[in-house]
């Protein structure tokens, strides 16, 4: 059985956002060790697209970016009807084929991103790992990761690792639901 890890970059204040002024060869070391020990993405349409365009464009001259376009990829969404680039569209009950995908044996199926995705997964109680790539930075305005009226969700501290760059993964397990 496989877990489901999510990685998402948040600001202090909640926000999804990309701050690469903090992008370092810590957090090269730490997101190459994610990568490479997943046997799949799992994302949803809106950083598919995202990533897709950047990536695809990227040559393999070195094994980060040969990965990247290389390890399959299973993308949620209801309007993407043929995804390409290493790529299966999840169709239907989104909640069930994952929870297949689980199911089989192997390593780890990340999460970049994907906060509908994300938020949708922990609501069906398939998500095992949440990390959380906090940046040390207020945006102020932008999209946050669990809107307003999400469930109550109790998490487990499982882990820090702190970069010299001041960003900080705190990495949860879920507990449970609650309130």
């Amino acid at each position: 059985m496989s877990k489901i890890v999510a990685v998402v970059r948040i600001s202090m204040d909640g926000v999804l956002e990309e701050f690469t002024p903090f992008w370092d060869e810590e957090e090269d070391k730490f997101q190459r060790g994610q990568l490479f020990a997943s046997r799949a993405l799992l994302l949803g349409r809106k950083t598919y697209d995202a990533m897709s365009k950047v990536w695809r464009a990227m040559t393999h001259e070195d094994d980060f970016a040969a990965r990247m376009n290389s390890i399959p990829k299973y993308v949620a969404s209801t309007t993407l009807s043929d995804a390409g680039w290493s790529s299966v569209v999840i169709k239907g009950d989104v909640a069930e084929q994952v929870a297949k995908l689980k199911r089989e044996p192997g390593r780890d199926l990340l999460v970049y991103g994907s906060a509908a995705l994300v938020n949708h997964l922990i609501e069906h109680g398939l998500l095992d790992e949440l990390k959380l790539l906090l940046r040390p930075v207020v945006v102020g305005a932008g999209r946050q990761l669990f809107p307003s009226g999400v469930a109550i969700t109790t998490w487990a501290l499982a882990g820090t690792t702190v970069f010299s760059s001041g960003a900080v993964v705190l990495d949860y397990r879920p507990v449970g639901f609650g309130g």
